[in-house]
């Protein structure tokens, strides 16, 4: 390999290397996940200025649980906003029960079981790019997250009597 193939090669590596390691600068205002805890980091892709309103993000707390595949299922969690004391920023925790509600279906004989993401309480927030969205949730949770967007244009309600 020549001189300049190594050098393209060590230089492709450092760049790919580079833009994983990508932080937001933002990021650095808030703390470790404290013991126990995990923390999850969403960096939403920018928008043109003023067209943040148009998106909202939803933040979904769960776990991944084995289920029969049949019954709907929800998990005893939420997520709840707080302040970041001194800078004026919201971070998320995910608080509640460690607990799964069902519907209570028959589950027809031979229905192997499943492995699911079995979702709690969600919550809107409006969407931000210019700040990541940092969610502290017990260790063993997860936390997925939907961009919405609006349509282009607002409808008129007519008014009633």
């Amino acid at each position: 390999m020549t001189k300049l193939a190594q050098l393209m090669v060590m230089g492709l590596i450092l760049f790919s290397f580079n833009a994983c390691a990508a932080v937001h600068p933002e990021l650095k205002a808030f703390p470790a996940a404290k013991d126990g805890m995990g923390r999850f980091v969403i960096t939403l892709p920018d928008k043109e200025r003023g067209e943040d309103a148009d998106f909202k993000v939803e933040l979904i707390p769960g776990k991944v649980m084995l289920t029969d595949g049949v019954n709907q299922m929800r998990h005893g969690t939420t997520i709840e906003s707080q302040s970041l004391v001194g800078w004026g920023y919201t971070y998320y925790e995910v608080t509640g029960k460690n607990v799964a509600m069902s519907t209570l279906m028959a589950v027809p004989e031979g229905v192997q079981k499943i492995e699911q993401f079995v979702p709690g309480t969600p919550i809107f927030i409006r969407y931000n790019s210019r700040l990541p969205i940092v969610i502290y949730a017990p260790k063993g949770y997860e936390v997925r997250y939907r961009i919405w967007s609006t349509g282009k244009t607002a409808e008129q309600a007519e008014k009633g009597q």
